[in-house]
């Protein structure tokens, strides 16, 4: 008999485990029921999906941390220190890759086709639509003025980044609020539930294909080389006194 040759688990599903026996009569006692599992109509191969809608919320989150790494290059750029063109360049290549190219994309290709069919929501997405493509001319004025790398920018270059990423801040923070809370719930409303099922396979595949079999652990470990070349990384000194 050969092997199956071994396939490693989609990061889209937990796969239960059958629990051994020992752990069974253990958990049976909490419950009040000696002999019998917890839950006896439960599969031990049931498996929980992440859903579409709560894939993109997590990309939120690379998109969230980038906007911490350019406050902080704001901040630098007030206050006189070296302008962090190298980081804030990288960033910008990150929002560039996966937040514009990848992400936006399906939100356009099928999360905003989705509600307007259904005539929900269209002036939202109408706008969500608009800042999208500003955002983009936003990044490019980024890439274009940290693209030098050791070159440091003249103050009215400096001021000029200030403004462009203060501005990216100002109107994705609540882009993305809007989306989390009003825009990605609706989605299940209006799509069949198989449809709304897979979906998160399209998105997966879609993932894998353009970053590579790391996905999206391979863009939050980008982000958190930038975070840690900026020393703004431990999450503890954001506590507050």
């Amino acid at each position: 008999m050969i092997d199956e040759p071994h396939r490693p688990l989609s990061r889209r599903r937990l796969f239960g485990i059958a629990m051994p026996v020992t752990g069974a009569i253990a958990l049976s006692a909490c419950t009040g029921s000696p002999g019998k599992p917890a839950d006896a109509g439960a599969s031990s191969s049931e498996q929980v999906t992440v859903t579409a809608p709560e894939d993109l919320m997590r990309e939120h989150g690379v998109l969230k941390r980038i906007l911490l790494i350019y406050r902080e290059g704001i901040h630098r750029l007030q206050v006189g220190d070296p302008a962090p063109t190298q980081e804030l360049n990288a960033s910008a290549q990150i929002i560039r890759a996966f937040v514009e190219n990848y992400h936006e994309a399906l939100e356009e290709r099928y999360v905003f086709p989705m509600l307007e069919q259904a005539g929900k929501f269209t002036d939202t997405t109408s706008v969500l639509r608009t800042q999208h493509q500003r955002g983009r001319g936003v990044t490019d004025r980024i890439l274009a003025a940290t693209a030098a790398a050791g070159s440091a920018p003249g103050q009215p270059g400096r001021d000029a980044l200030v403004r462009d990423m203060t501005a990216f801040i100002r109107m994705y923070e609540p882009h993305e609020a809007r989306e989390d809370t009003v825009i990605f719930p609706a989605l299940r409303d209006v799509m069949p539930a198989g449809e709304f099922r897979d979906l998160a396979e399209v998105f997966e595949d879609e993932e894998h294909r353009q970053f590579g079999q790391a996905g999206f652990q391979g863009v939050v470990d980008q982000v958190a080389d930038v975070e840690k070349a900026l020393g703004i990384y431990e999450l503890g000194q954001f506590t507050a006194s």
